[in-house]
């Protein structure tokens, strides 16, 4: 196992200029064969050597890592990561004829803008101008293992345009791998204005693909002679589409059922876009097309769960819905058997343990384990268009790893540590669970909190809202690996659901109050001594936060 002593030397230190060495690991490439127990070596950031039979350089720090098993970071395909949260806008048309001054009071809150478009049909807003750097927001989803992320915000009908960042960096610069990927629309409406049904959306989107199409004709006929013809409009709503319609950007619907998936293929062929679905839970219903049509898929691996508790009293499933439970993880090895071209996504999951829990029910599915491993790292490189720099260990690649102990889709898998960009992170594993304490609640039997971080109690945090930060108190009680309790600000008190203690932390969902609205918020957190820290995800982005354990 990775030294902590030689760890603990690495933090603060840049990786510019430093060379280390992984030895006895085993290297899970990817890109070519499996290394049964080799050597990596990174310098300056990148892979600088991999090989069986490696000497590590002289000047290199060494880790080894026998018994441990090395894949390049894993990569979620969509995610909200990086970017701030927005204000909450006060919901559409309601009765007793407060629609109007919902509507005002959204259109308030809208930045100001040049677009001759509403808010949430933008396709010129870009998540690299909102991407905000600390790596302390990315804590818990770098400590399972990802290290990149393709990122976007999830309001409107055009989300905009997405980014691929990794999860480390002082900087925003620092961050990107890819400044623009992919402009991304979602099957959406508008609260108090046009449109307000999804019929109406269709029309809106093929409306400015067309007004696309012909102001670049216009524009391209004006620059070859303007003489004797007046100028066209300038409209940097319609412009932002011109590379979309080009094909030189993707195009990535969000898109679940099938219908939305044949509208989307509708759109992607009448435009003769790049197209991409992303969610795609019923993808596989038409594999055949999508194959035909080159469309790729962010497969979600938010599986749909049972919501309501089972017992006589709880209204019986439909068939539909235990259909699509049991369906949807086998989708992935249906896409895989007709050839089409996917990547897994975390799909909006409260936990992100989720991601490799259910990459390994589409294991059980039928996924071929290889195939799945792939669709996290090099298959998704690809889709991203960043495959030359990552999704795979190979010489001159970015030094982006996770150096795994068990079975990566086993519930004992354990991550200590994570190299990102050359910079290592190192997360301590939870001392296993002893039998016959005082405390285990009888005899020979396990305490109640075995193998979970110890994170009852009180904690007075600050959350890093941009511009406006926000006090609050975490008020925890624990019982075994369950989590219930209070989050309280300055808006109000939000009861903690489906809380659950991991090893090293904790995470749960919430409603909050926030601007007269009501905001779902799910929170990842890690505890270290007194000290707890971690991000809240919302519908207009993720926050970080920190704070300190009252005694």
């Amino acid at each position: 196992m990775l030294g902590l002593v030689a760890i603990c030397l690495l933090y603060g230190t840049e990786a510019q200029g430093q060379s280390y060495a992984i030895t006895n690991a085993k290297i899970v490439t990817v890109s070519g064969a499996t290394i049964d127990k080799g050597t990596i070596v990174i310098r300056n950031g990148l892979i600088d050597a991999v090989g069986a039979n490696l000497t590590p350089p002289a000047d290199a720090q060494v880790f080894d890592a026998t018994g441990l098993t090395v894949y390049p970071g894993f990569i979620d395909t969509l995610t909200s990561l990086g970017l701030p949260s927005a204000p909450v806008r006060p919901q559409g048309p309601g009765g007793g004829g407060g629609g109007a001054a919902a509507a005002a009071a959204a259109a308030a809150l809208q930045p100001a803008s040049n677009s001759n478009y509403p808010a949430g049909l933008r396709p010129e807003d870009a998540a690299f101008n909102e991407v905000r750097a600390g790596e302390s927001q990315f804590e818990a989803v770098r400590n399972a293992g990802i290290t990149t992320v393709l990122t976007i915000g999830r309001t409107g009908i055009f989300n905009g345009q997405s980014t691929v960042i990794n999860l480390a960096g002082d900087s925003v610069s620092g961050m990107v791998v890819k400044p623009q990927f992919a402009e991304h629309i979602s099957f959406a409406t508008l609260p108090g204005q046009y449109p307000v049904s999804l019929m109406g959306t269709f029309s809106a989107l093929r409306q400015m693909f067309y007004d696309a199409q012909r102001l670049q004709d216009m524009q391209k006929a004006y620059a070859a002679n303007p003489k004797g013809m007046r100028r066209p409009d300038a409209d940097r709503s319609l412009e932002a589409l011109f590379p979309a319609i080009n094909r030189q950007m993707p195009v990535v619907f969000n898109a679940n059922t099938e219908i939305e998936i044949v509208r989307a293929l509708d759109l992607i062929k009448e435009f003769k876009l790049n197209g991409v679905i992303a969610g795609g839970q019923e993808s596989w219903k038409v594999a055949d097309r999508l194959k035909a049509q080159d469309v790729a898929v962010l497969l979600s691996l938010n599986f749909p769960k049972r919501t309501t508790a089972s017992s006589p009293e709880a209204d019986p499933e439909s068939m539909q819905t235990l259909r699509l439970r049991a369906d949807t993880p086998k989708g992935a090895g249906k896409l895989a058997a007709a050839g089409v071209k996917f990547a897994f996504q975390s799909g909006g999951a409260t936990a992100v343990g989720d991601y490799f829990t259910n990459a390994g029910k589409a294991v059980e599915g039928g996924l071929n384990r290889d195939a799945a491993i792939r669709a996290m790292t090099l298959g998704a490189a690809e889709i991203l268009g960043v495959s030359d720099r990552t999704g795979s260990i190979e010489t001159g690649k970015i030094a982006n790893l996770a150096i795994v102990k068990g079975d990566l889709f086993g519930k004992e898998k354990f991550v200590p540590q994570i190299i990102v960009d050359g910079k290592v992170f190192e997360q301590k594993e939870a001392p296993k669970p002893t039998s016959g304490r005082p405390d285990s609640g009888g005899q020979g039997g396990t305490p109640p909190n075995a193998g979970s971080a110890n994170v009852g109690g009180m904690y007075s945090i600050n959350i890093d809202v941009p511009g406006s930060p926000i006090s609050g108190t975490l008020n925890f009680t624990q019982a075994g690996s369950a989590l219930t309790g209070t989050m309280i600000t300055q808006a109000g008190t939000a009861p903690i659901r489906d809380g659950r203690v991991t090893a090293t932390g904790f995470s749960f969902a919430a409603t909050v109050p926030y601007g007269g609205a009501s905001l779902e918020i799910t929170v990842q957190g890690s505890v270290s001594g007194n000290q707890v820290s971690g991000t809240i995800d919302t519908p207009q982005g993720a926050v970080p936060f920190s704070g300190t354990k009252n005694p």
